[in-house]
C-alpha cells in the first residue's frame, strides 16, 4: 500500500499506473461535485474534452446566468477537477482528466481487498484523451 503522494498504486485491471491520490484532494474533489449545478458543469466539460468550452458557450447549454456560472467554476478551478486558459479574449475551461482518473482510482483502488475475485466494479475507462 502506497505511503505517500509519490508512490503509485495500480491495480490490475487498470491501463496505466496513477499516482494515489491524497484523501484530502478526494475530498475536495468529491466536496466540488457534491452541488448539482458544478456536477452539471463538469459532466459538461468533460463531454467537449480536451478543447473545452469558453463560459458562453456553457452558459449557453446550461441555460446558467453568467454571474451563477462564475462562482460555481471557482469552486471547480479550486478542487483542480477544471483548469482555465486565456486565449486572447476568451477564456477556456477544460476539465481535469488526470484529477477525475486520480479520483476514480482512488475511490475503487480498495474495492474486494484487491482481490478481483467476485468483484463487481468495473474499471473506469481512461479518459486521458478523447
Amino acid at each position: 500500500m502506497p505511503t505517500s503522494a509519490t508512490e503509485t498504486e495500480t491495480r490490475p485491471s487498470a491501463r496505466k499506473a496513477l499516482p494515489m491520490m491524497e484523501e484530502k484532494t478526494a475530498v475536495s474533489s468529491l466536496i466540488a461535485l457534491a452541488q448539482t449545478m458544478r456536477l452539471r458543469i463538469f459532466r459538461t466539460l468533460v463531454g467537449a474534452g480536451p478543447q473545452g468550452l469558453t463560459p458562453g458557450a456553457l452558459s449557453a447549454t446550461l441555460g446558467v446566468p453568467a454571474s451563477t456560472l462564475s462562482f460555481h467554476l471557482k469552486e471547480l478551478l479550486y478542487s483542480g477537477l477544471v483548469s482555465q486558459e486565456r486565449d486572447g479574449r476568451n477564456l477556456i475551461y477544460r476539465p481535469s482528466l488526470e484529477q477525475m482518473n486520480g479520483l476514480l482510482s482512488y475511490l475503487t483502488a480498495h474495492c474486494c481487498q484487491g482481490s478481483n475475485d467476485n468483484c463487481d466494479v468495473a474499471s473506469p475507462p481512461d479518459c486521458s484523451s478523447c
